[in-house]
Parts: C-alpha cells; sequence; structure tokens
C-alpha cells in the first residue's frame, strides 16, 4: 500500500508544524522539504478544515497547530486522506466484482488493512517528532 503525495504532504506539514513553537508559513515549509507552495496550499486548507491546524493571515500570520500533537492521531490523519477501501469489493454499494462470492482475498484484505490501520492508530503526531530542530532545517541537515 502507498500513501497519495497528498497524504505525504499532508503528514510532512504537521510534523513541521508540531516540530516549533512559532507560527510558520508555507513558504518556509515548502523552502524546507522542496514542496511547491501550490500543493502546501491546498494541503494547509484541507489541514485547517479538519482542525489539525490554525492558520492566522496578515503580517505576523502563519500556521499552527490546531490541536495538540499528542492529540492528533496518525490513523485518522490518513483517513481523512485516503480512500478506506483497498479494493472495489470492500464497498458493498458500488461493488460490482464478478467473484466476490467465491473469492477469499476480500477478507485476507480486511484483515490485513485493518492491522495496518491499528498500527497507525497507536500513534499520535507526539510520537513522530523525535528530533524538531532536523525537522526543521531538513535542507540543511541533508548538506
Amino acid at each position: 500500500m502507498r500513501l497519495t503525495s497528498y497524504t505525504d504532504y499532508a503528514l510532512r506539514v504537521l510534523l513541521f508544524v508540531a516540530a516549533t513553537d512559532e507560527a510558520v508559513t508555507i513558504s518556509v515549509i515548502s523552502s524546507a522539504y522542496g514542496i511547491s507552495k501550490e500543493h502546501l496550499r491546498k494541503v494547509v486548507h484541507a489541514l485547517s478544515q479538519h482542525g489539525y491546524l490554525h492558520t492566522t493571515q496578515g503580517r505576523n500570520g502563519g500556521i499552527k497547530l490546531g490541536i495538540p500533537a499528542e492529540k492528533i492521531n496518525i490513523r485518522d490523519v490518513i483517513l481523512h486522506f485516503e480512500h478506506a477501501d483497498l479494493v472495489e469489493c470492500f464497498d458493498v454499494e458500488t461493488n460490482t466484482c464478478p467473484i466476490l462470492g467465491m473469492c477469499g482475498l476480500k477478507g485476507v484484505l480486511q484483515k490485513a488493512q485493518k492491522s495496518f490501520l491499528d498500527v497507525l492508530g497507536q500513534y499520535h503526531l507526539s510520537d513522530l517528532v523525535k528530533n524538531p530542530r532536523l525537522l526543521i532545517f531538513v535542507k540543511n541537515a541533508a548538506a
């Protein structure tokens, strides 16, 4: 399973913002992580709509966490941004799989997905911020 770049960027933004006590701008995150400002604007907007971020416009504006890092569950973030069904047959309403009644794959994949999400559910954003200084200065750390 691979997360979309949108979800990846959402997690990176949360990590960056959690690593600093100051409000940060999209430009700062874009520069540090080498991600386009336009992509980040969309991601930040979505994160703020879900309450994960608080944004303030203006000269002294910026982005801060809207929820404490220890309350931001990684599973929940991923489920906000990813389509939850691994395969078509998970969705009873739209399923058109002709072998559904004869196939054992659905049960195996459901079990695997549950395990994947259960592991993610054990972690919060605060668990992932190991070295805040390096998370903020990624380009400098890689040099």
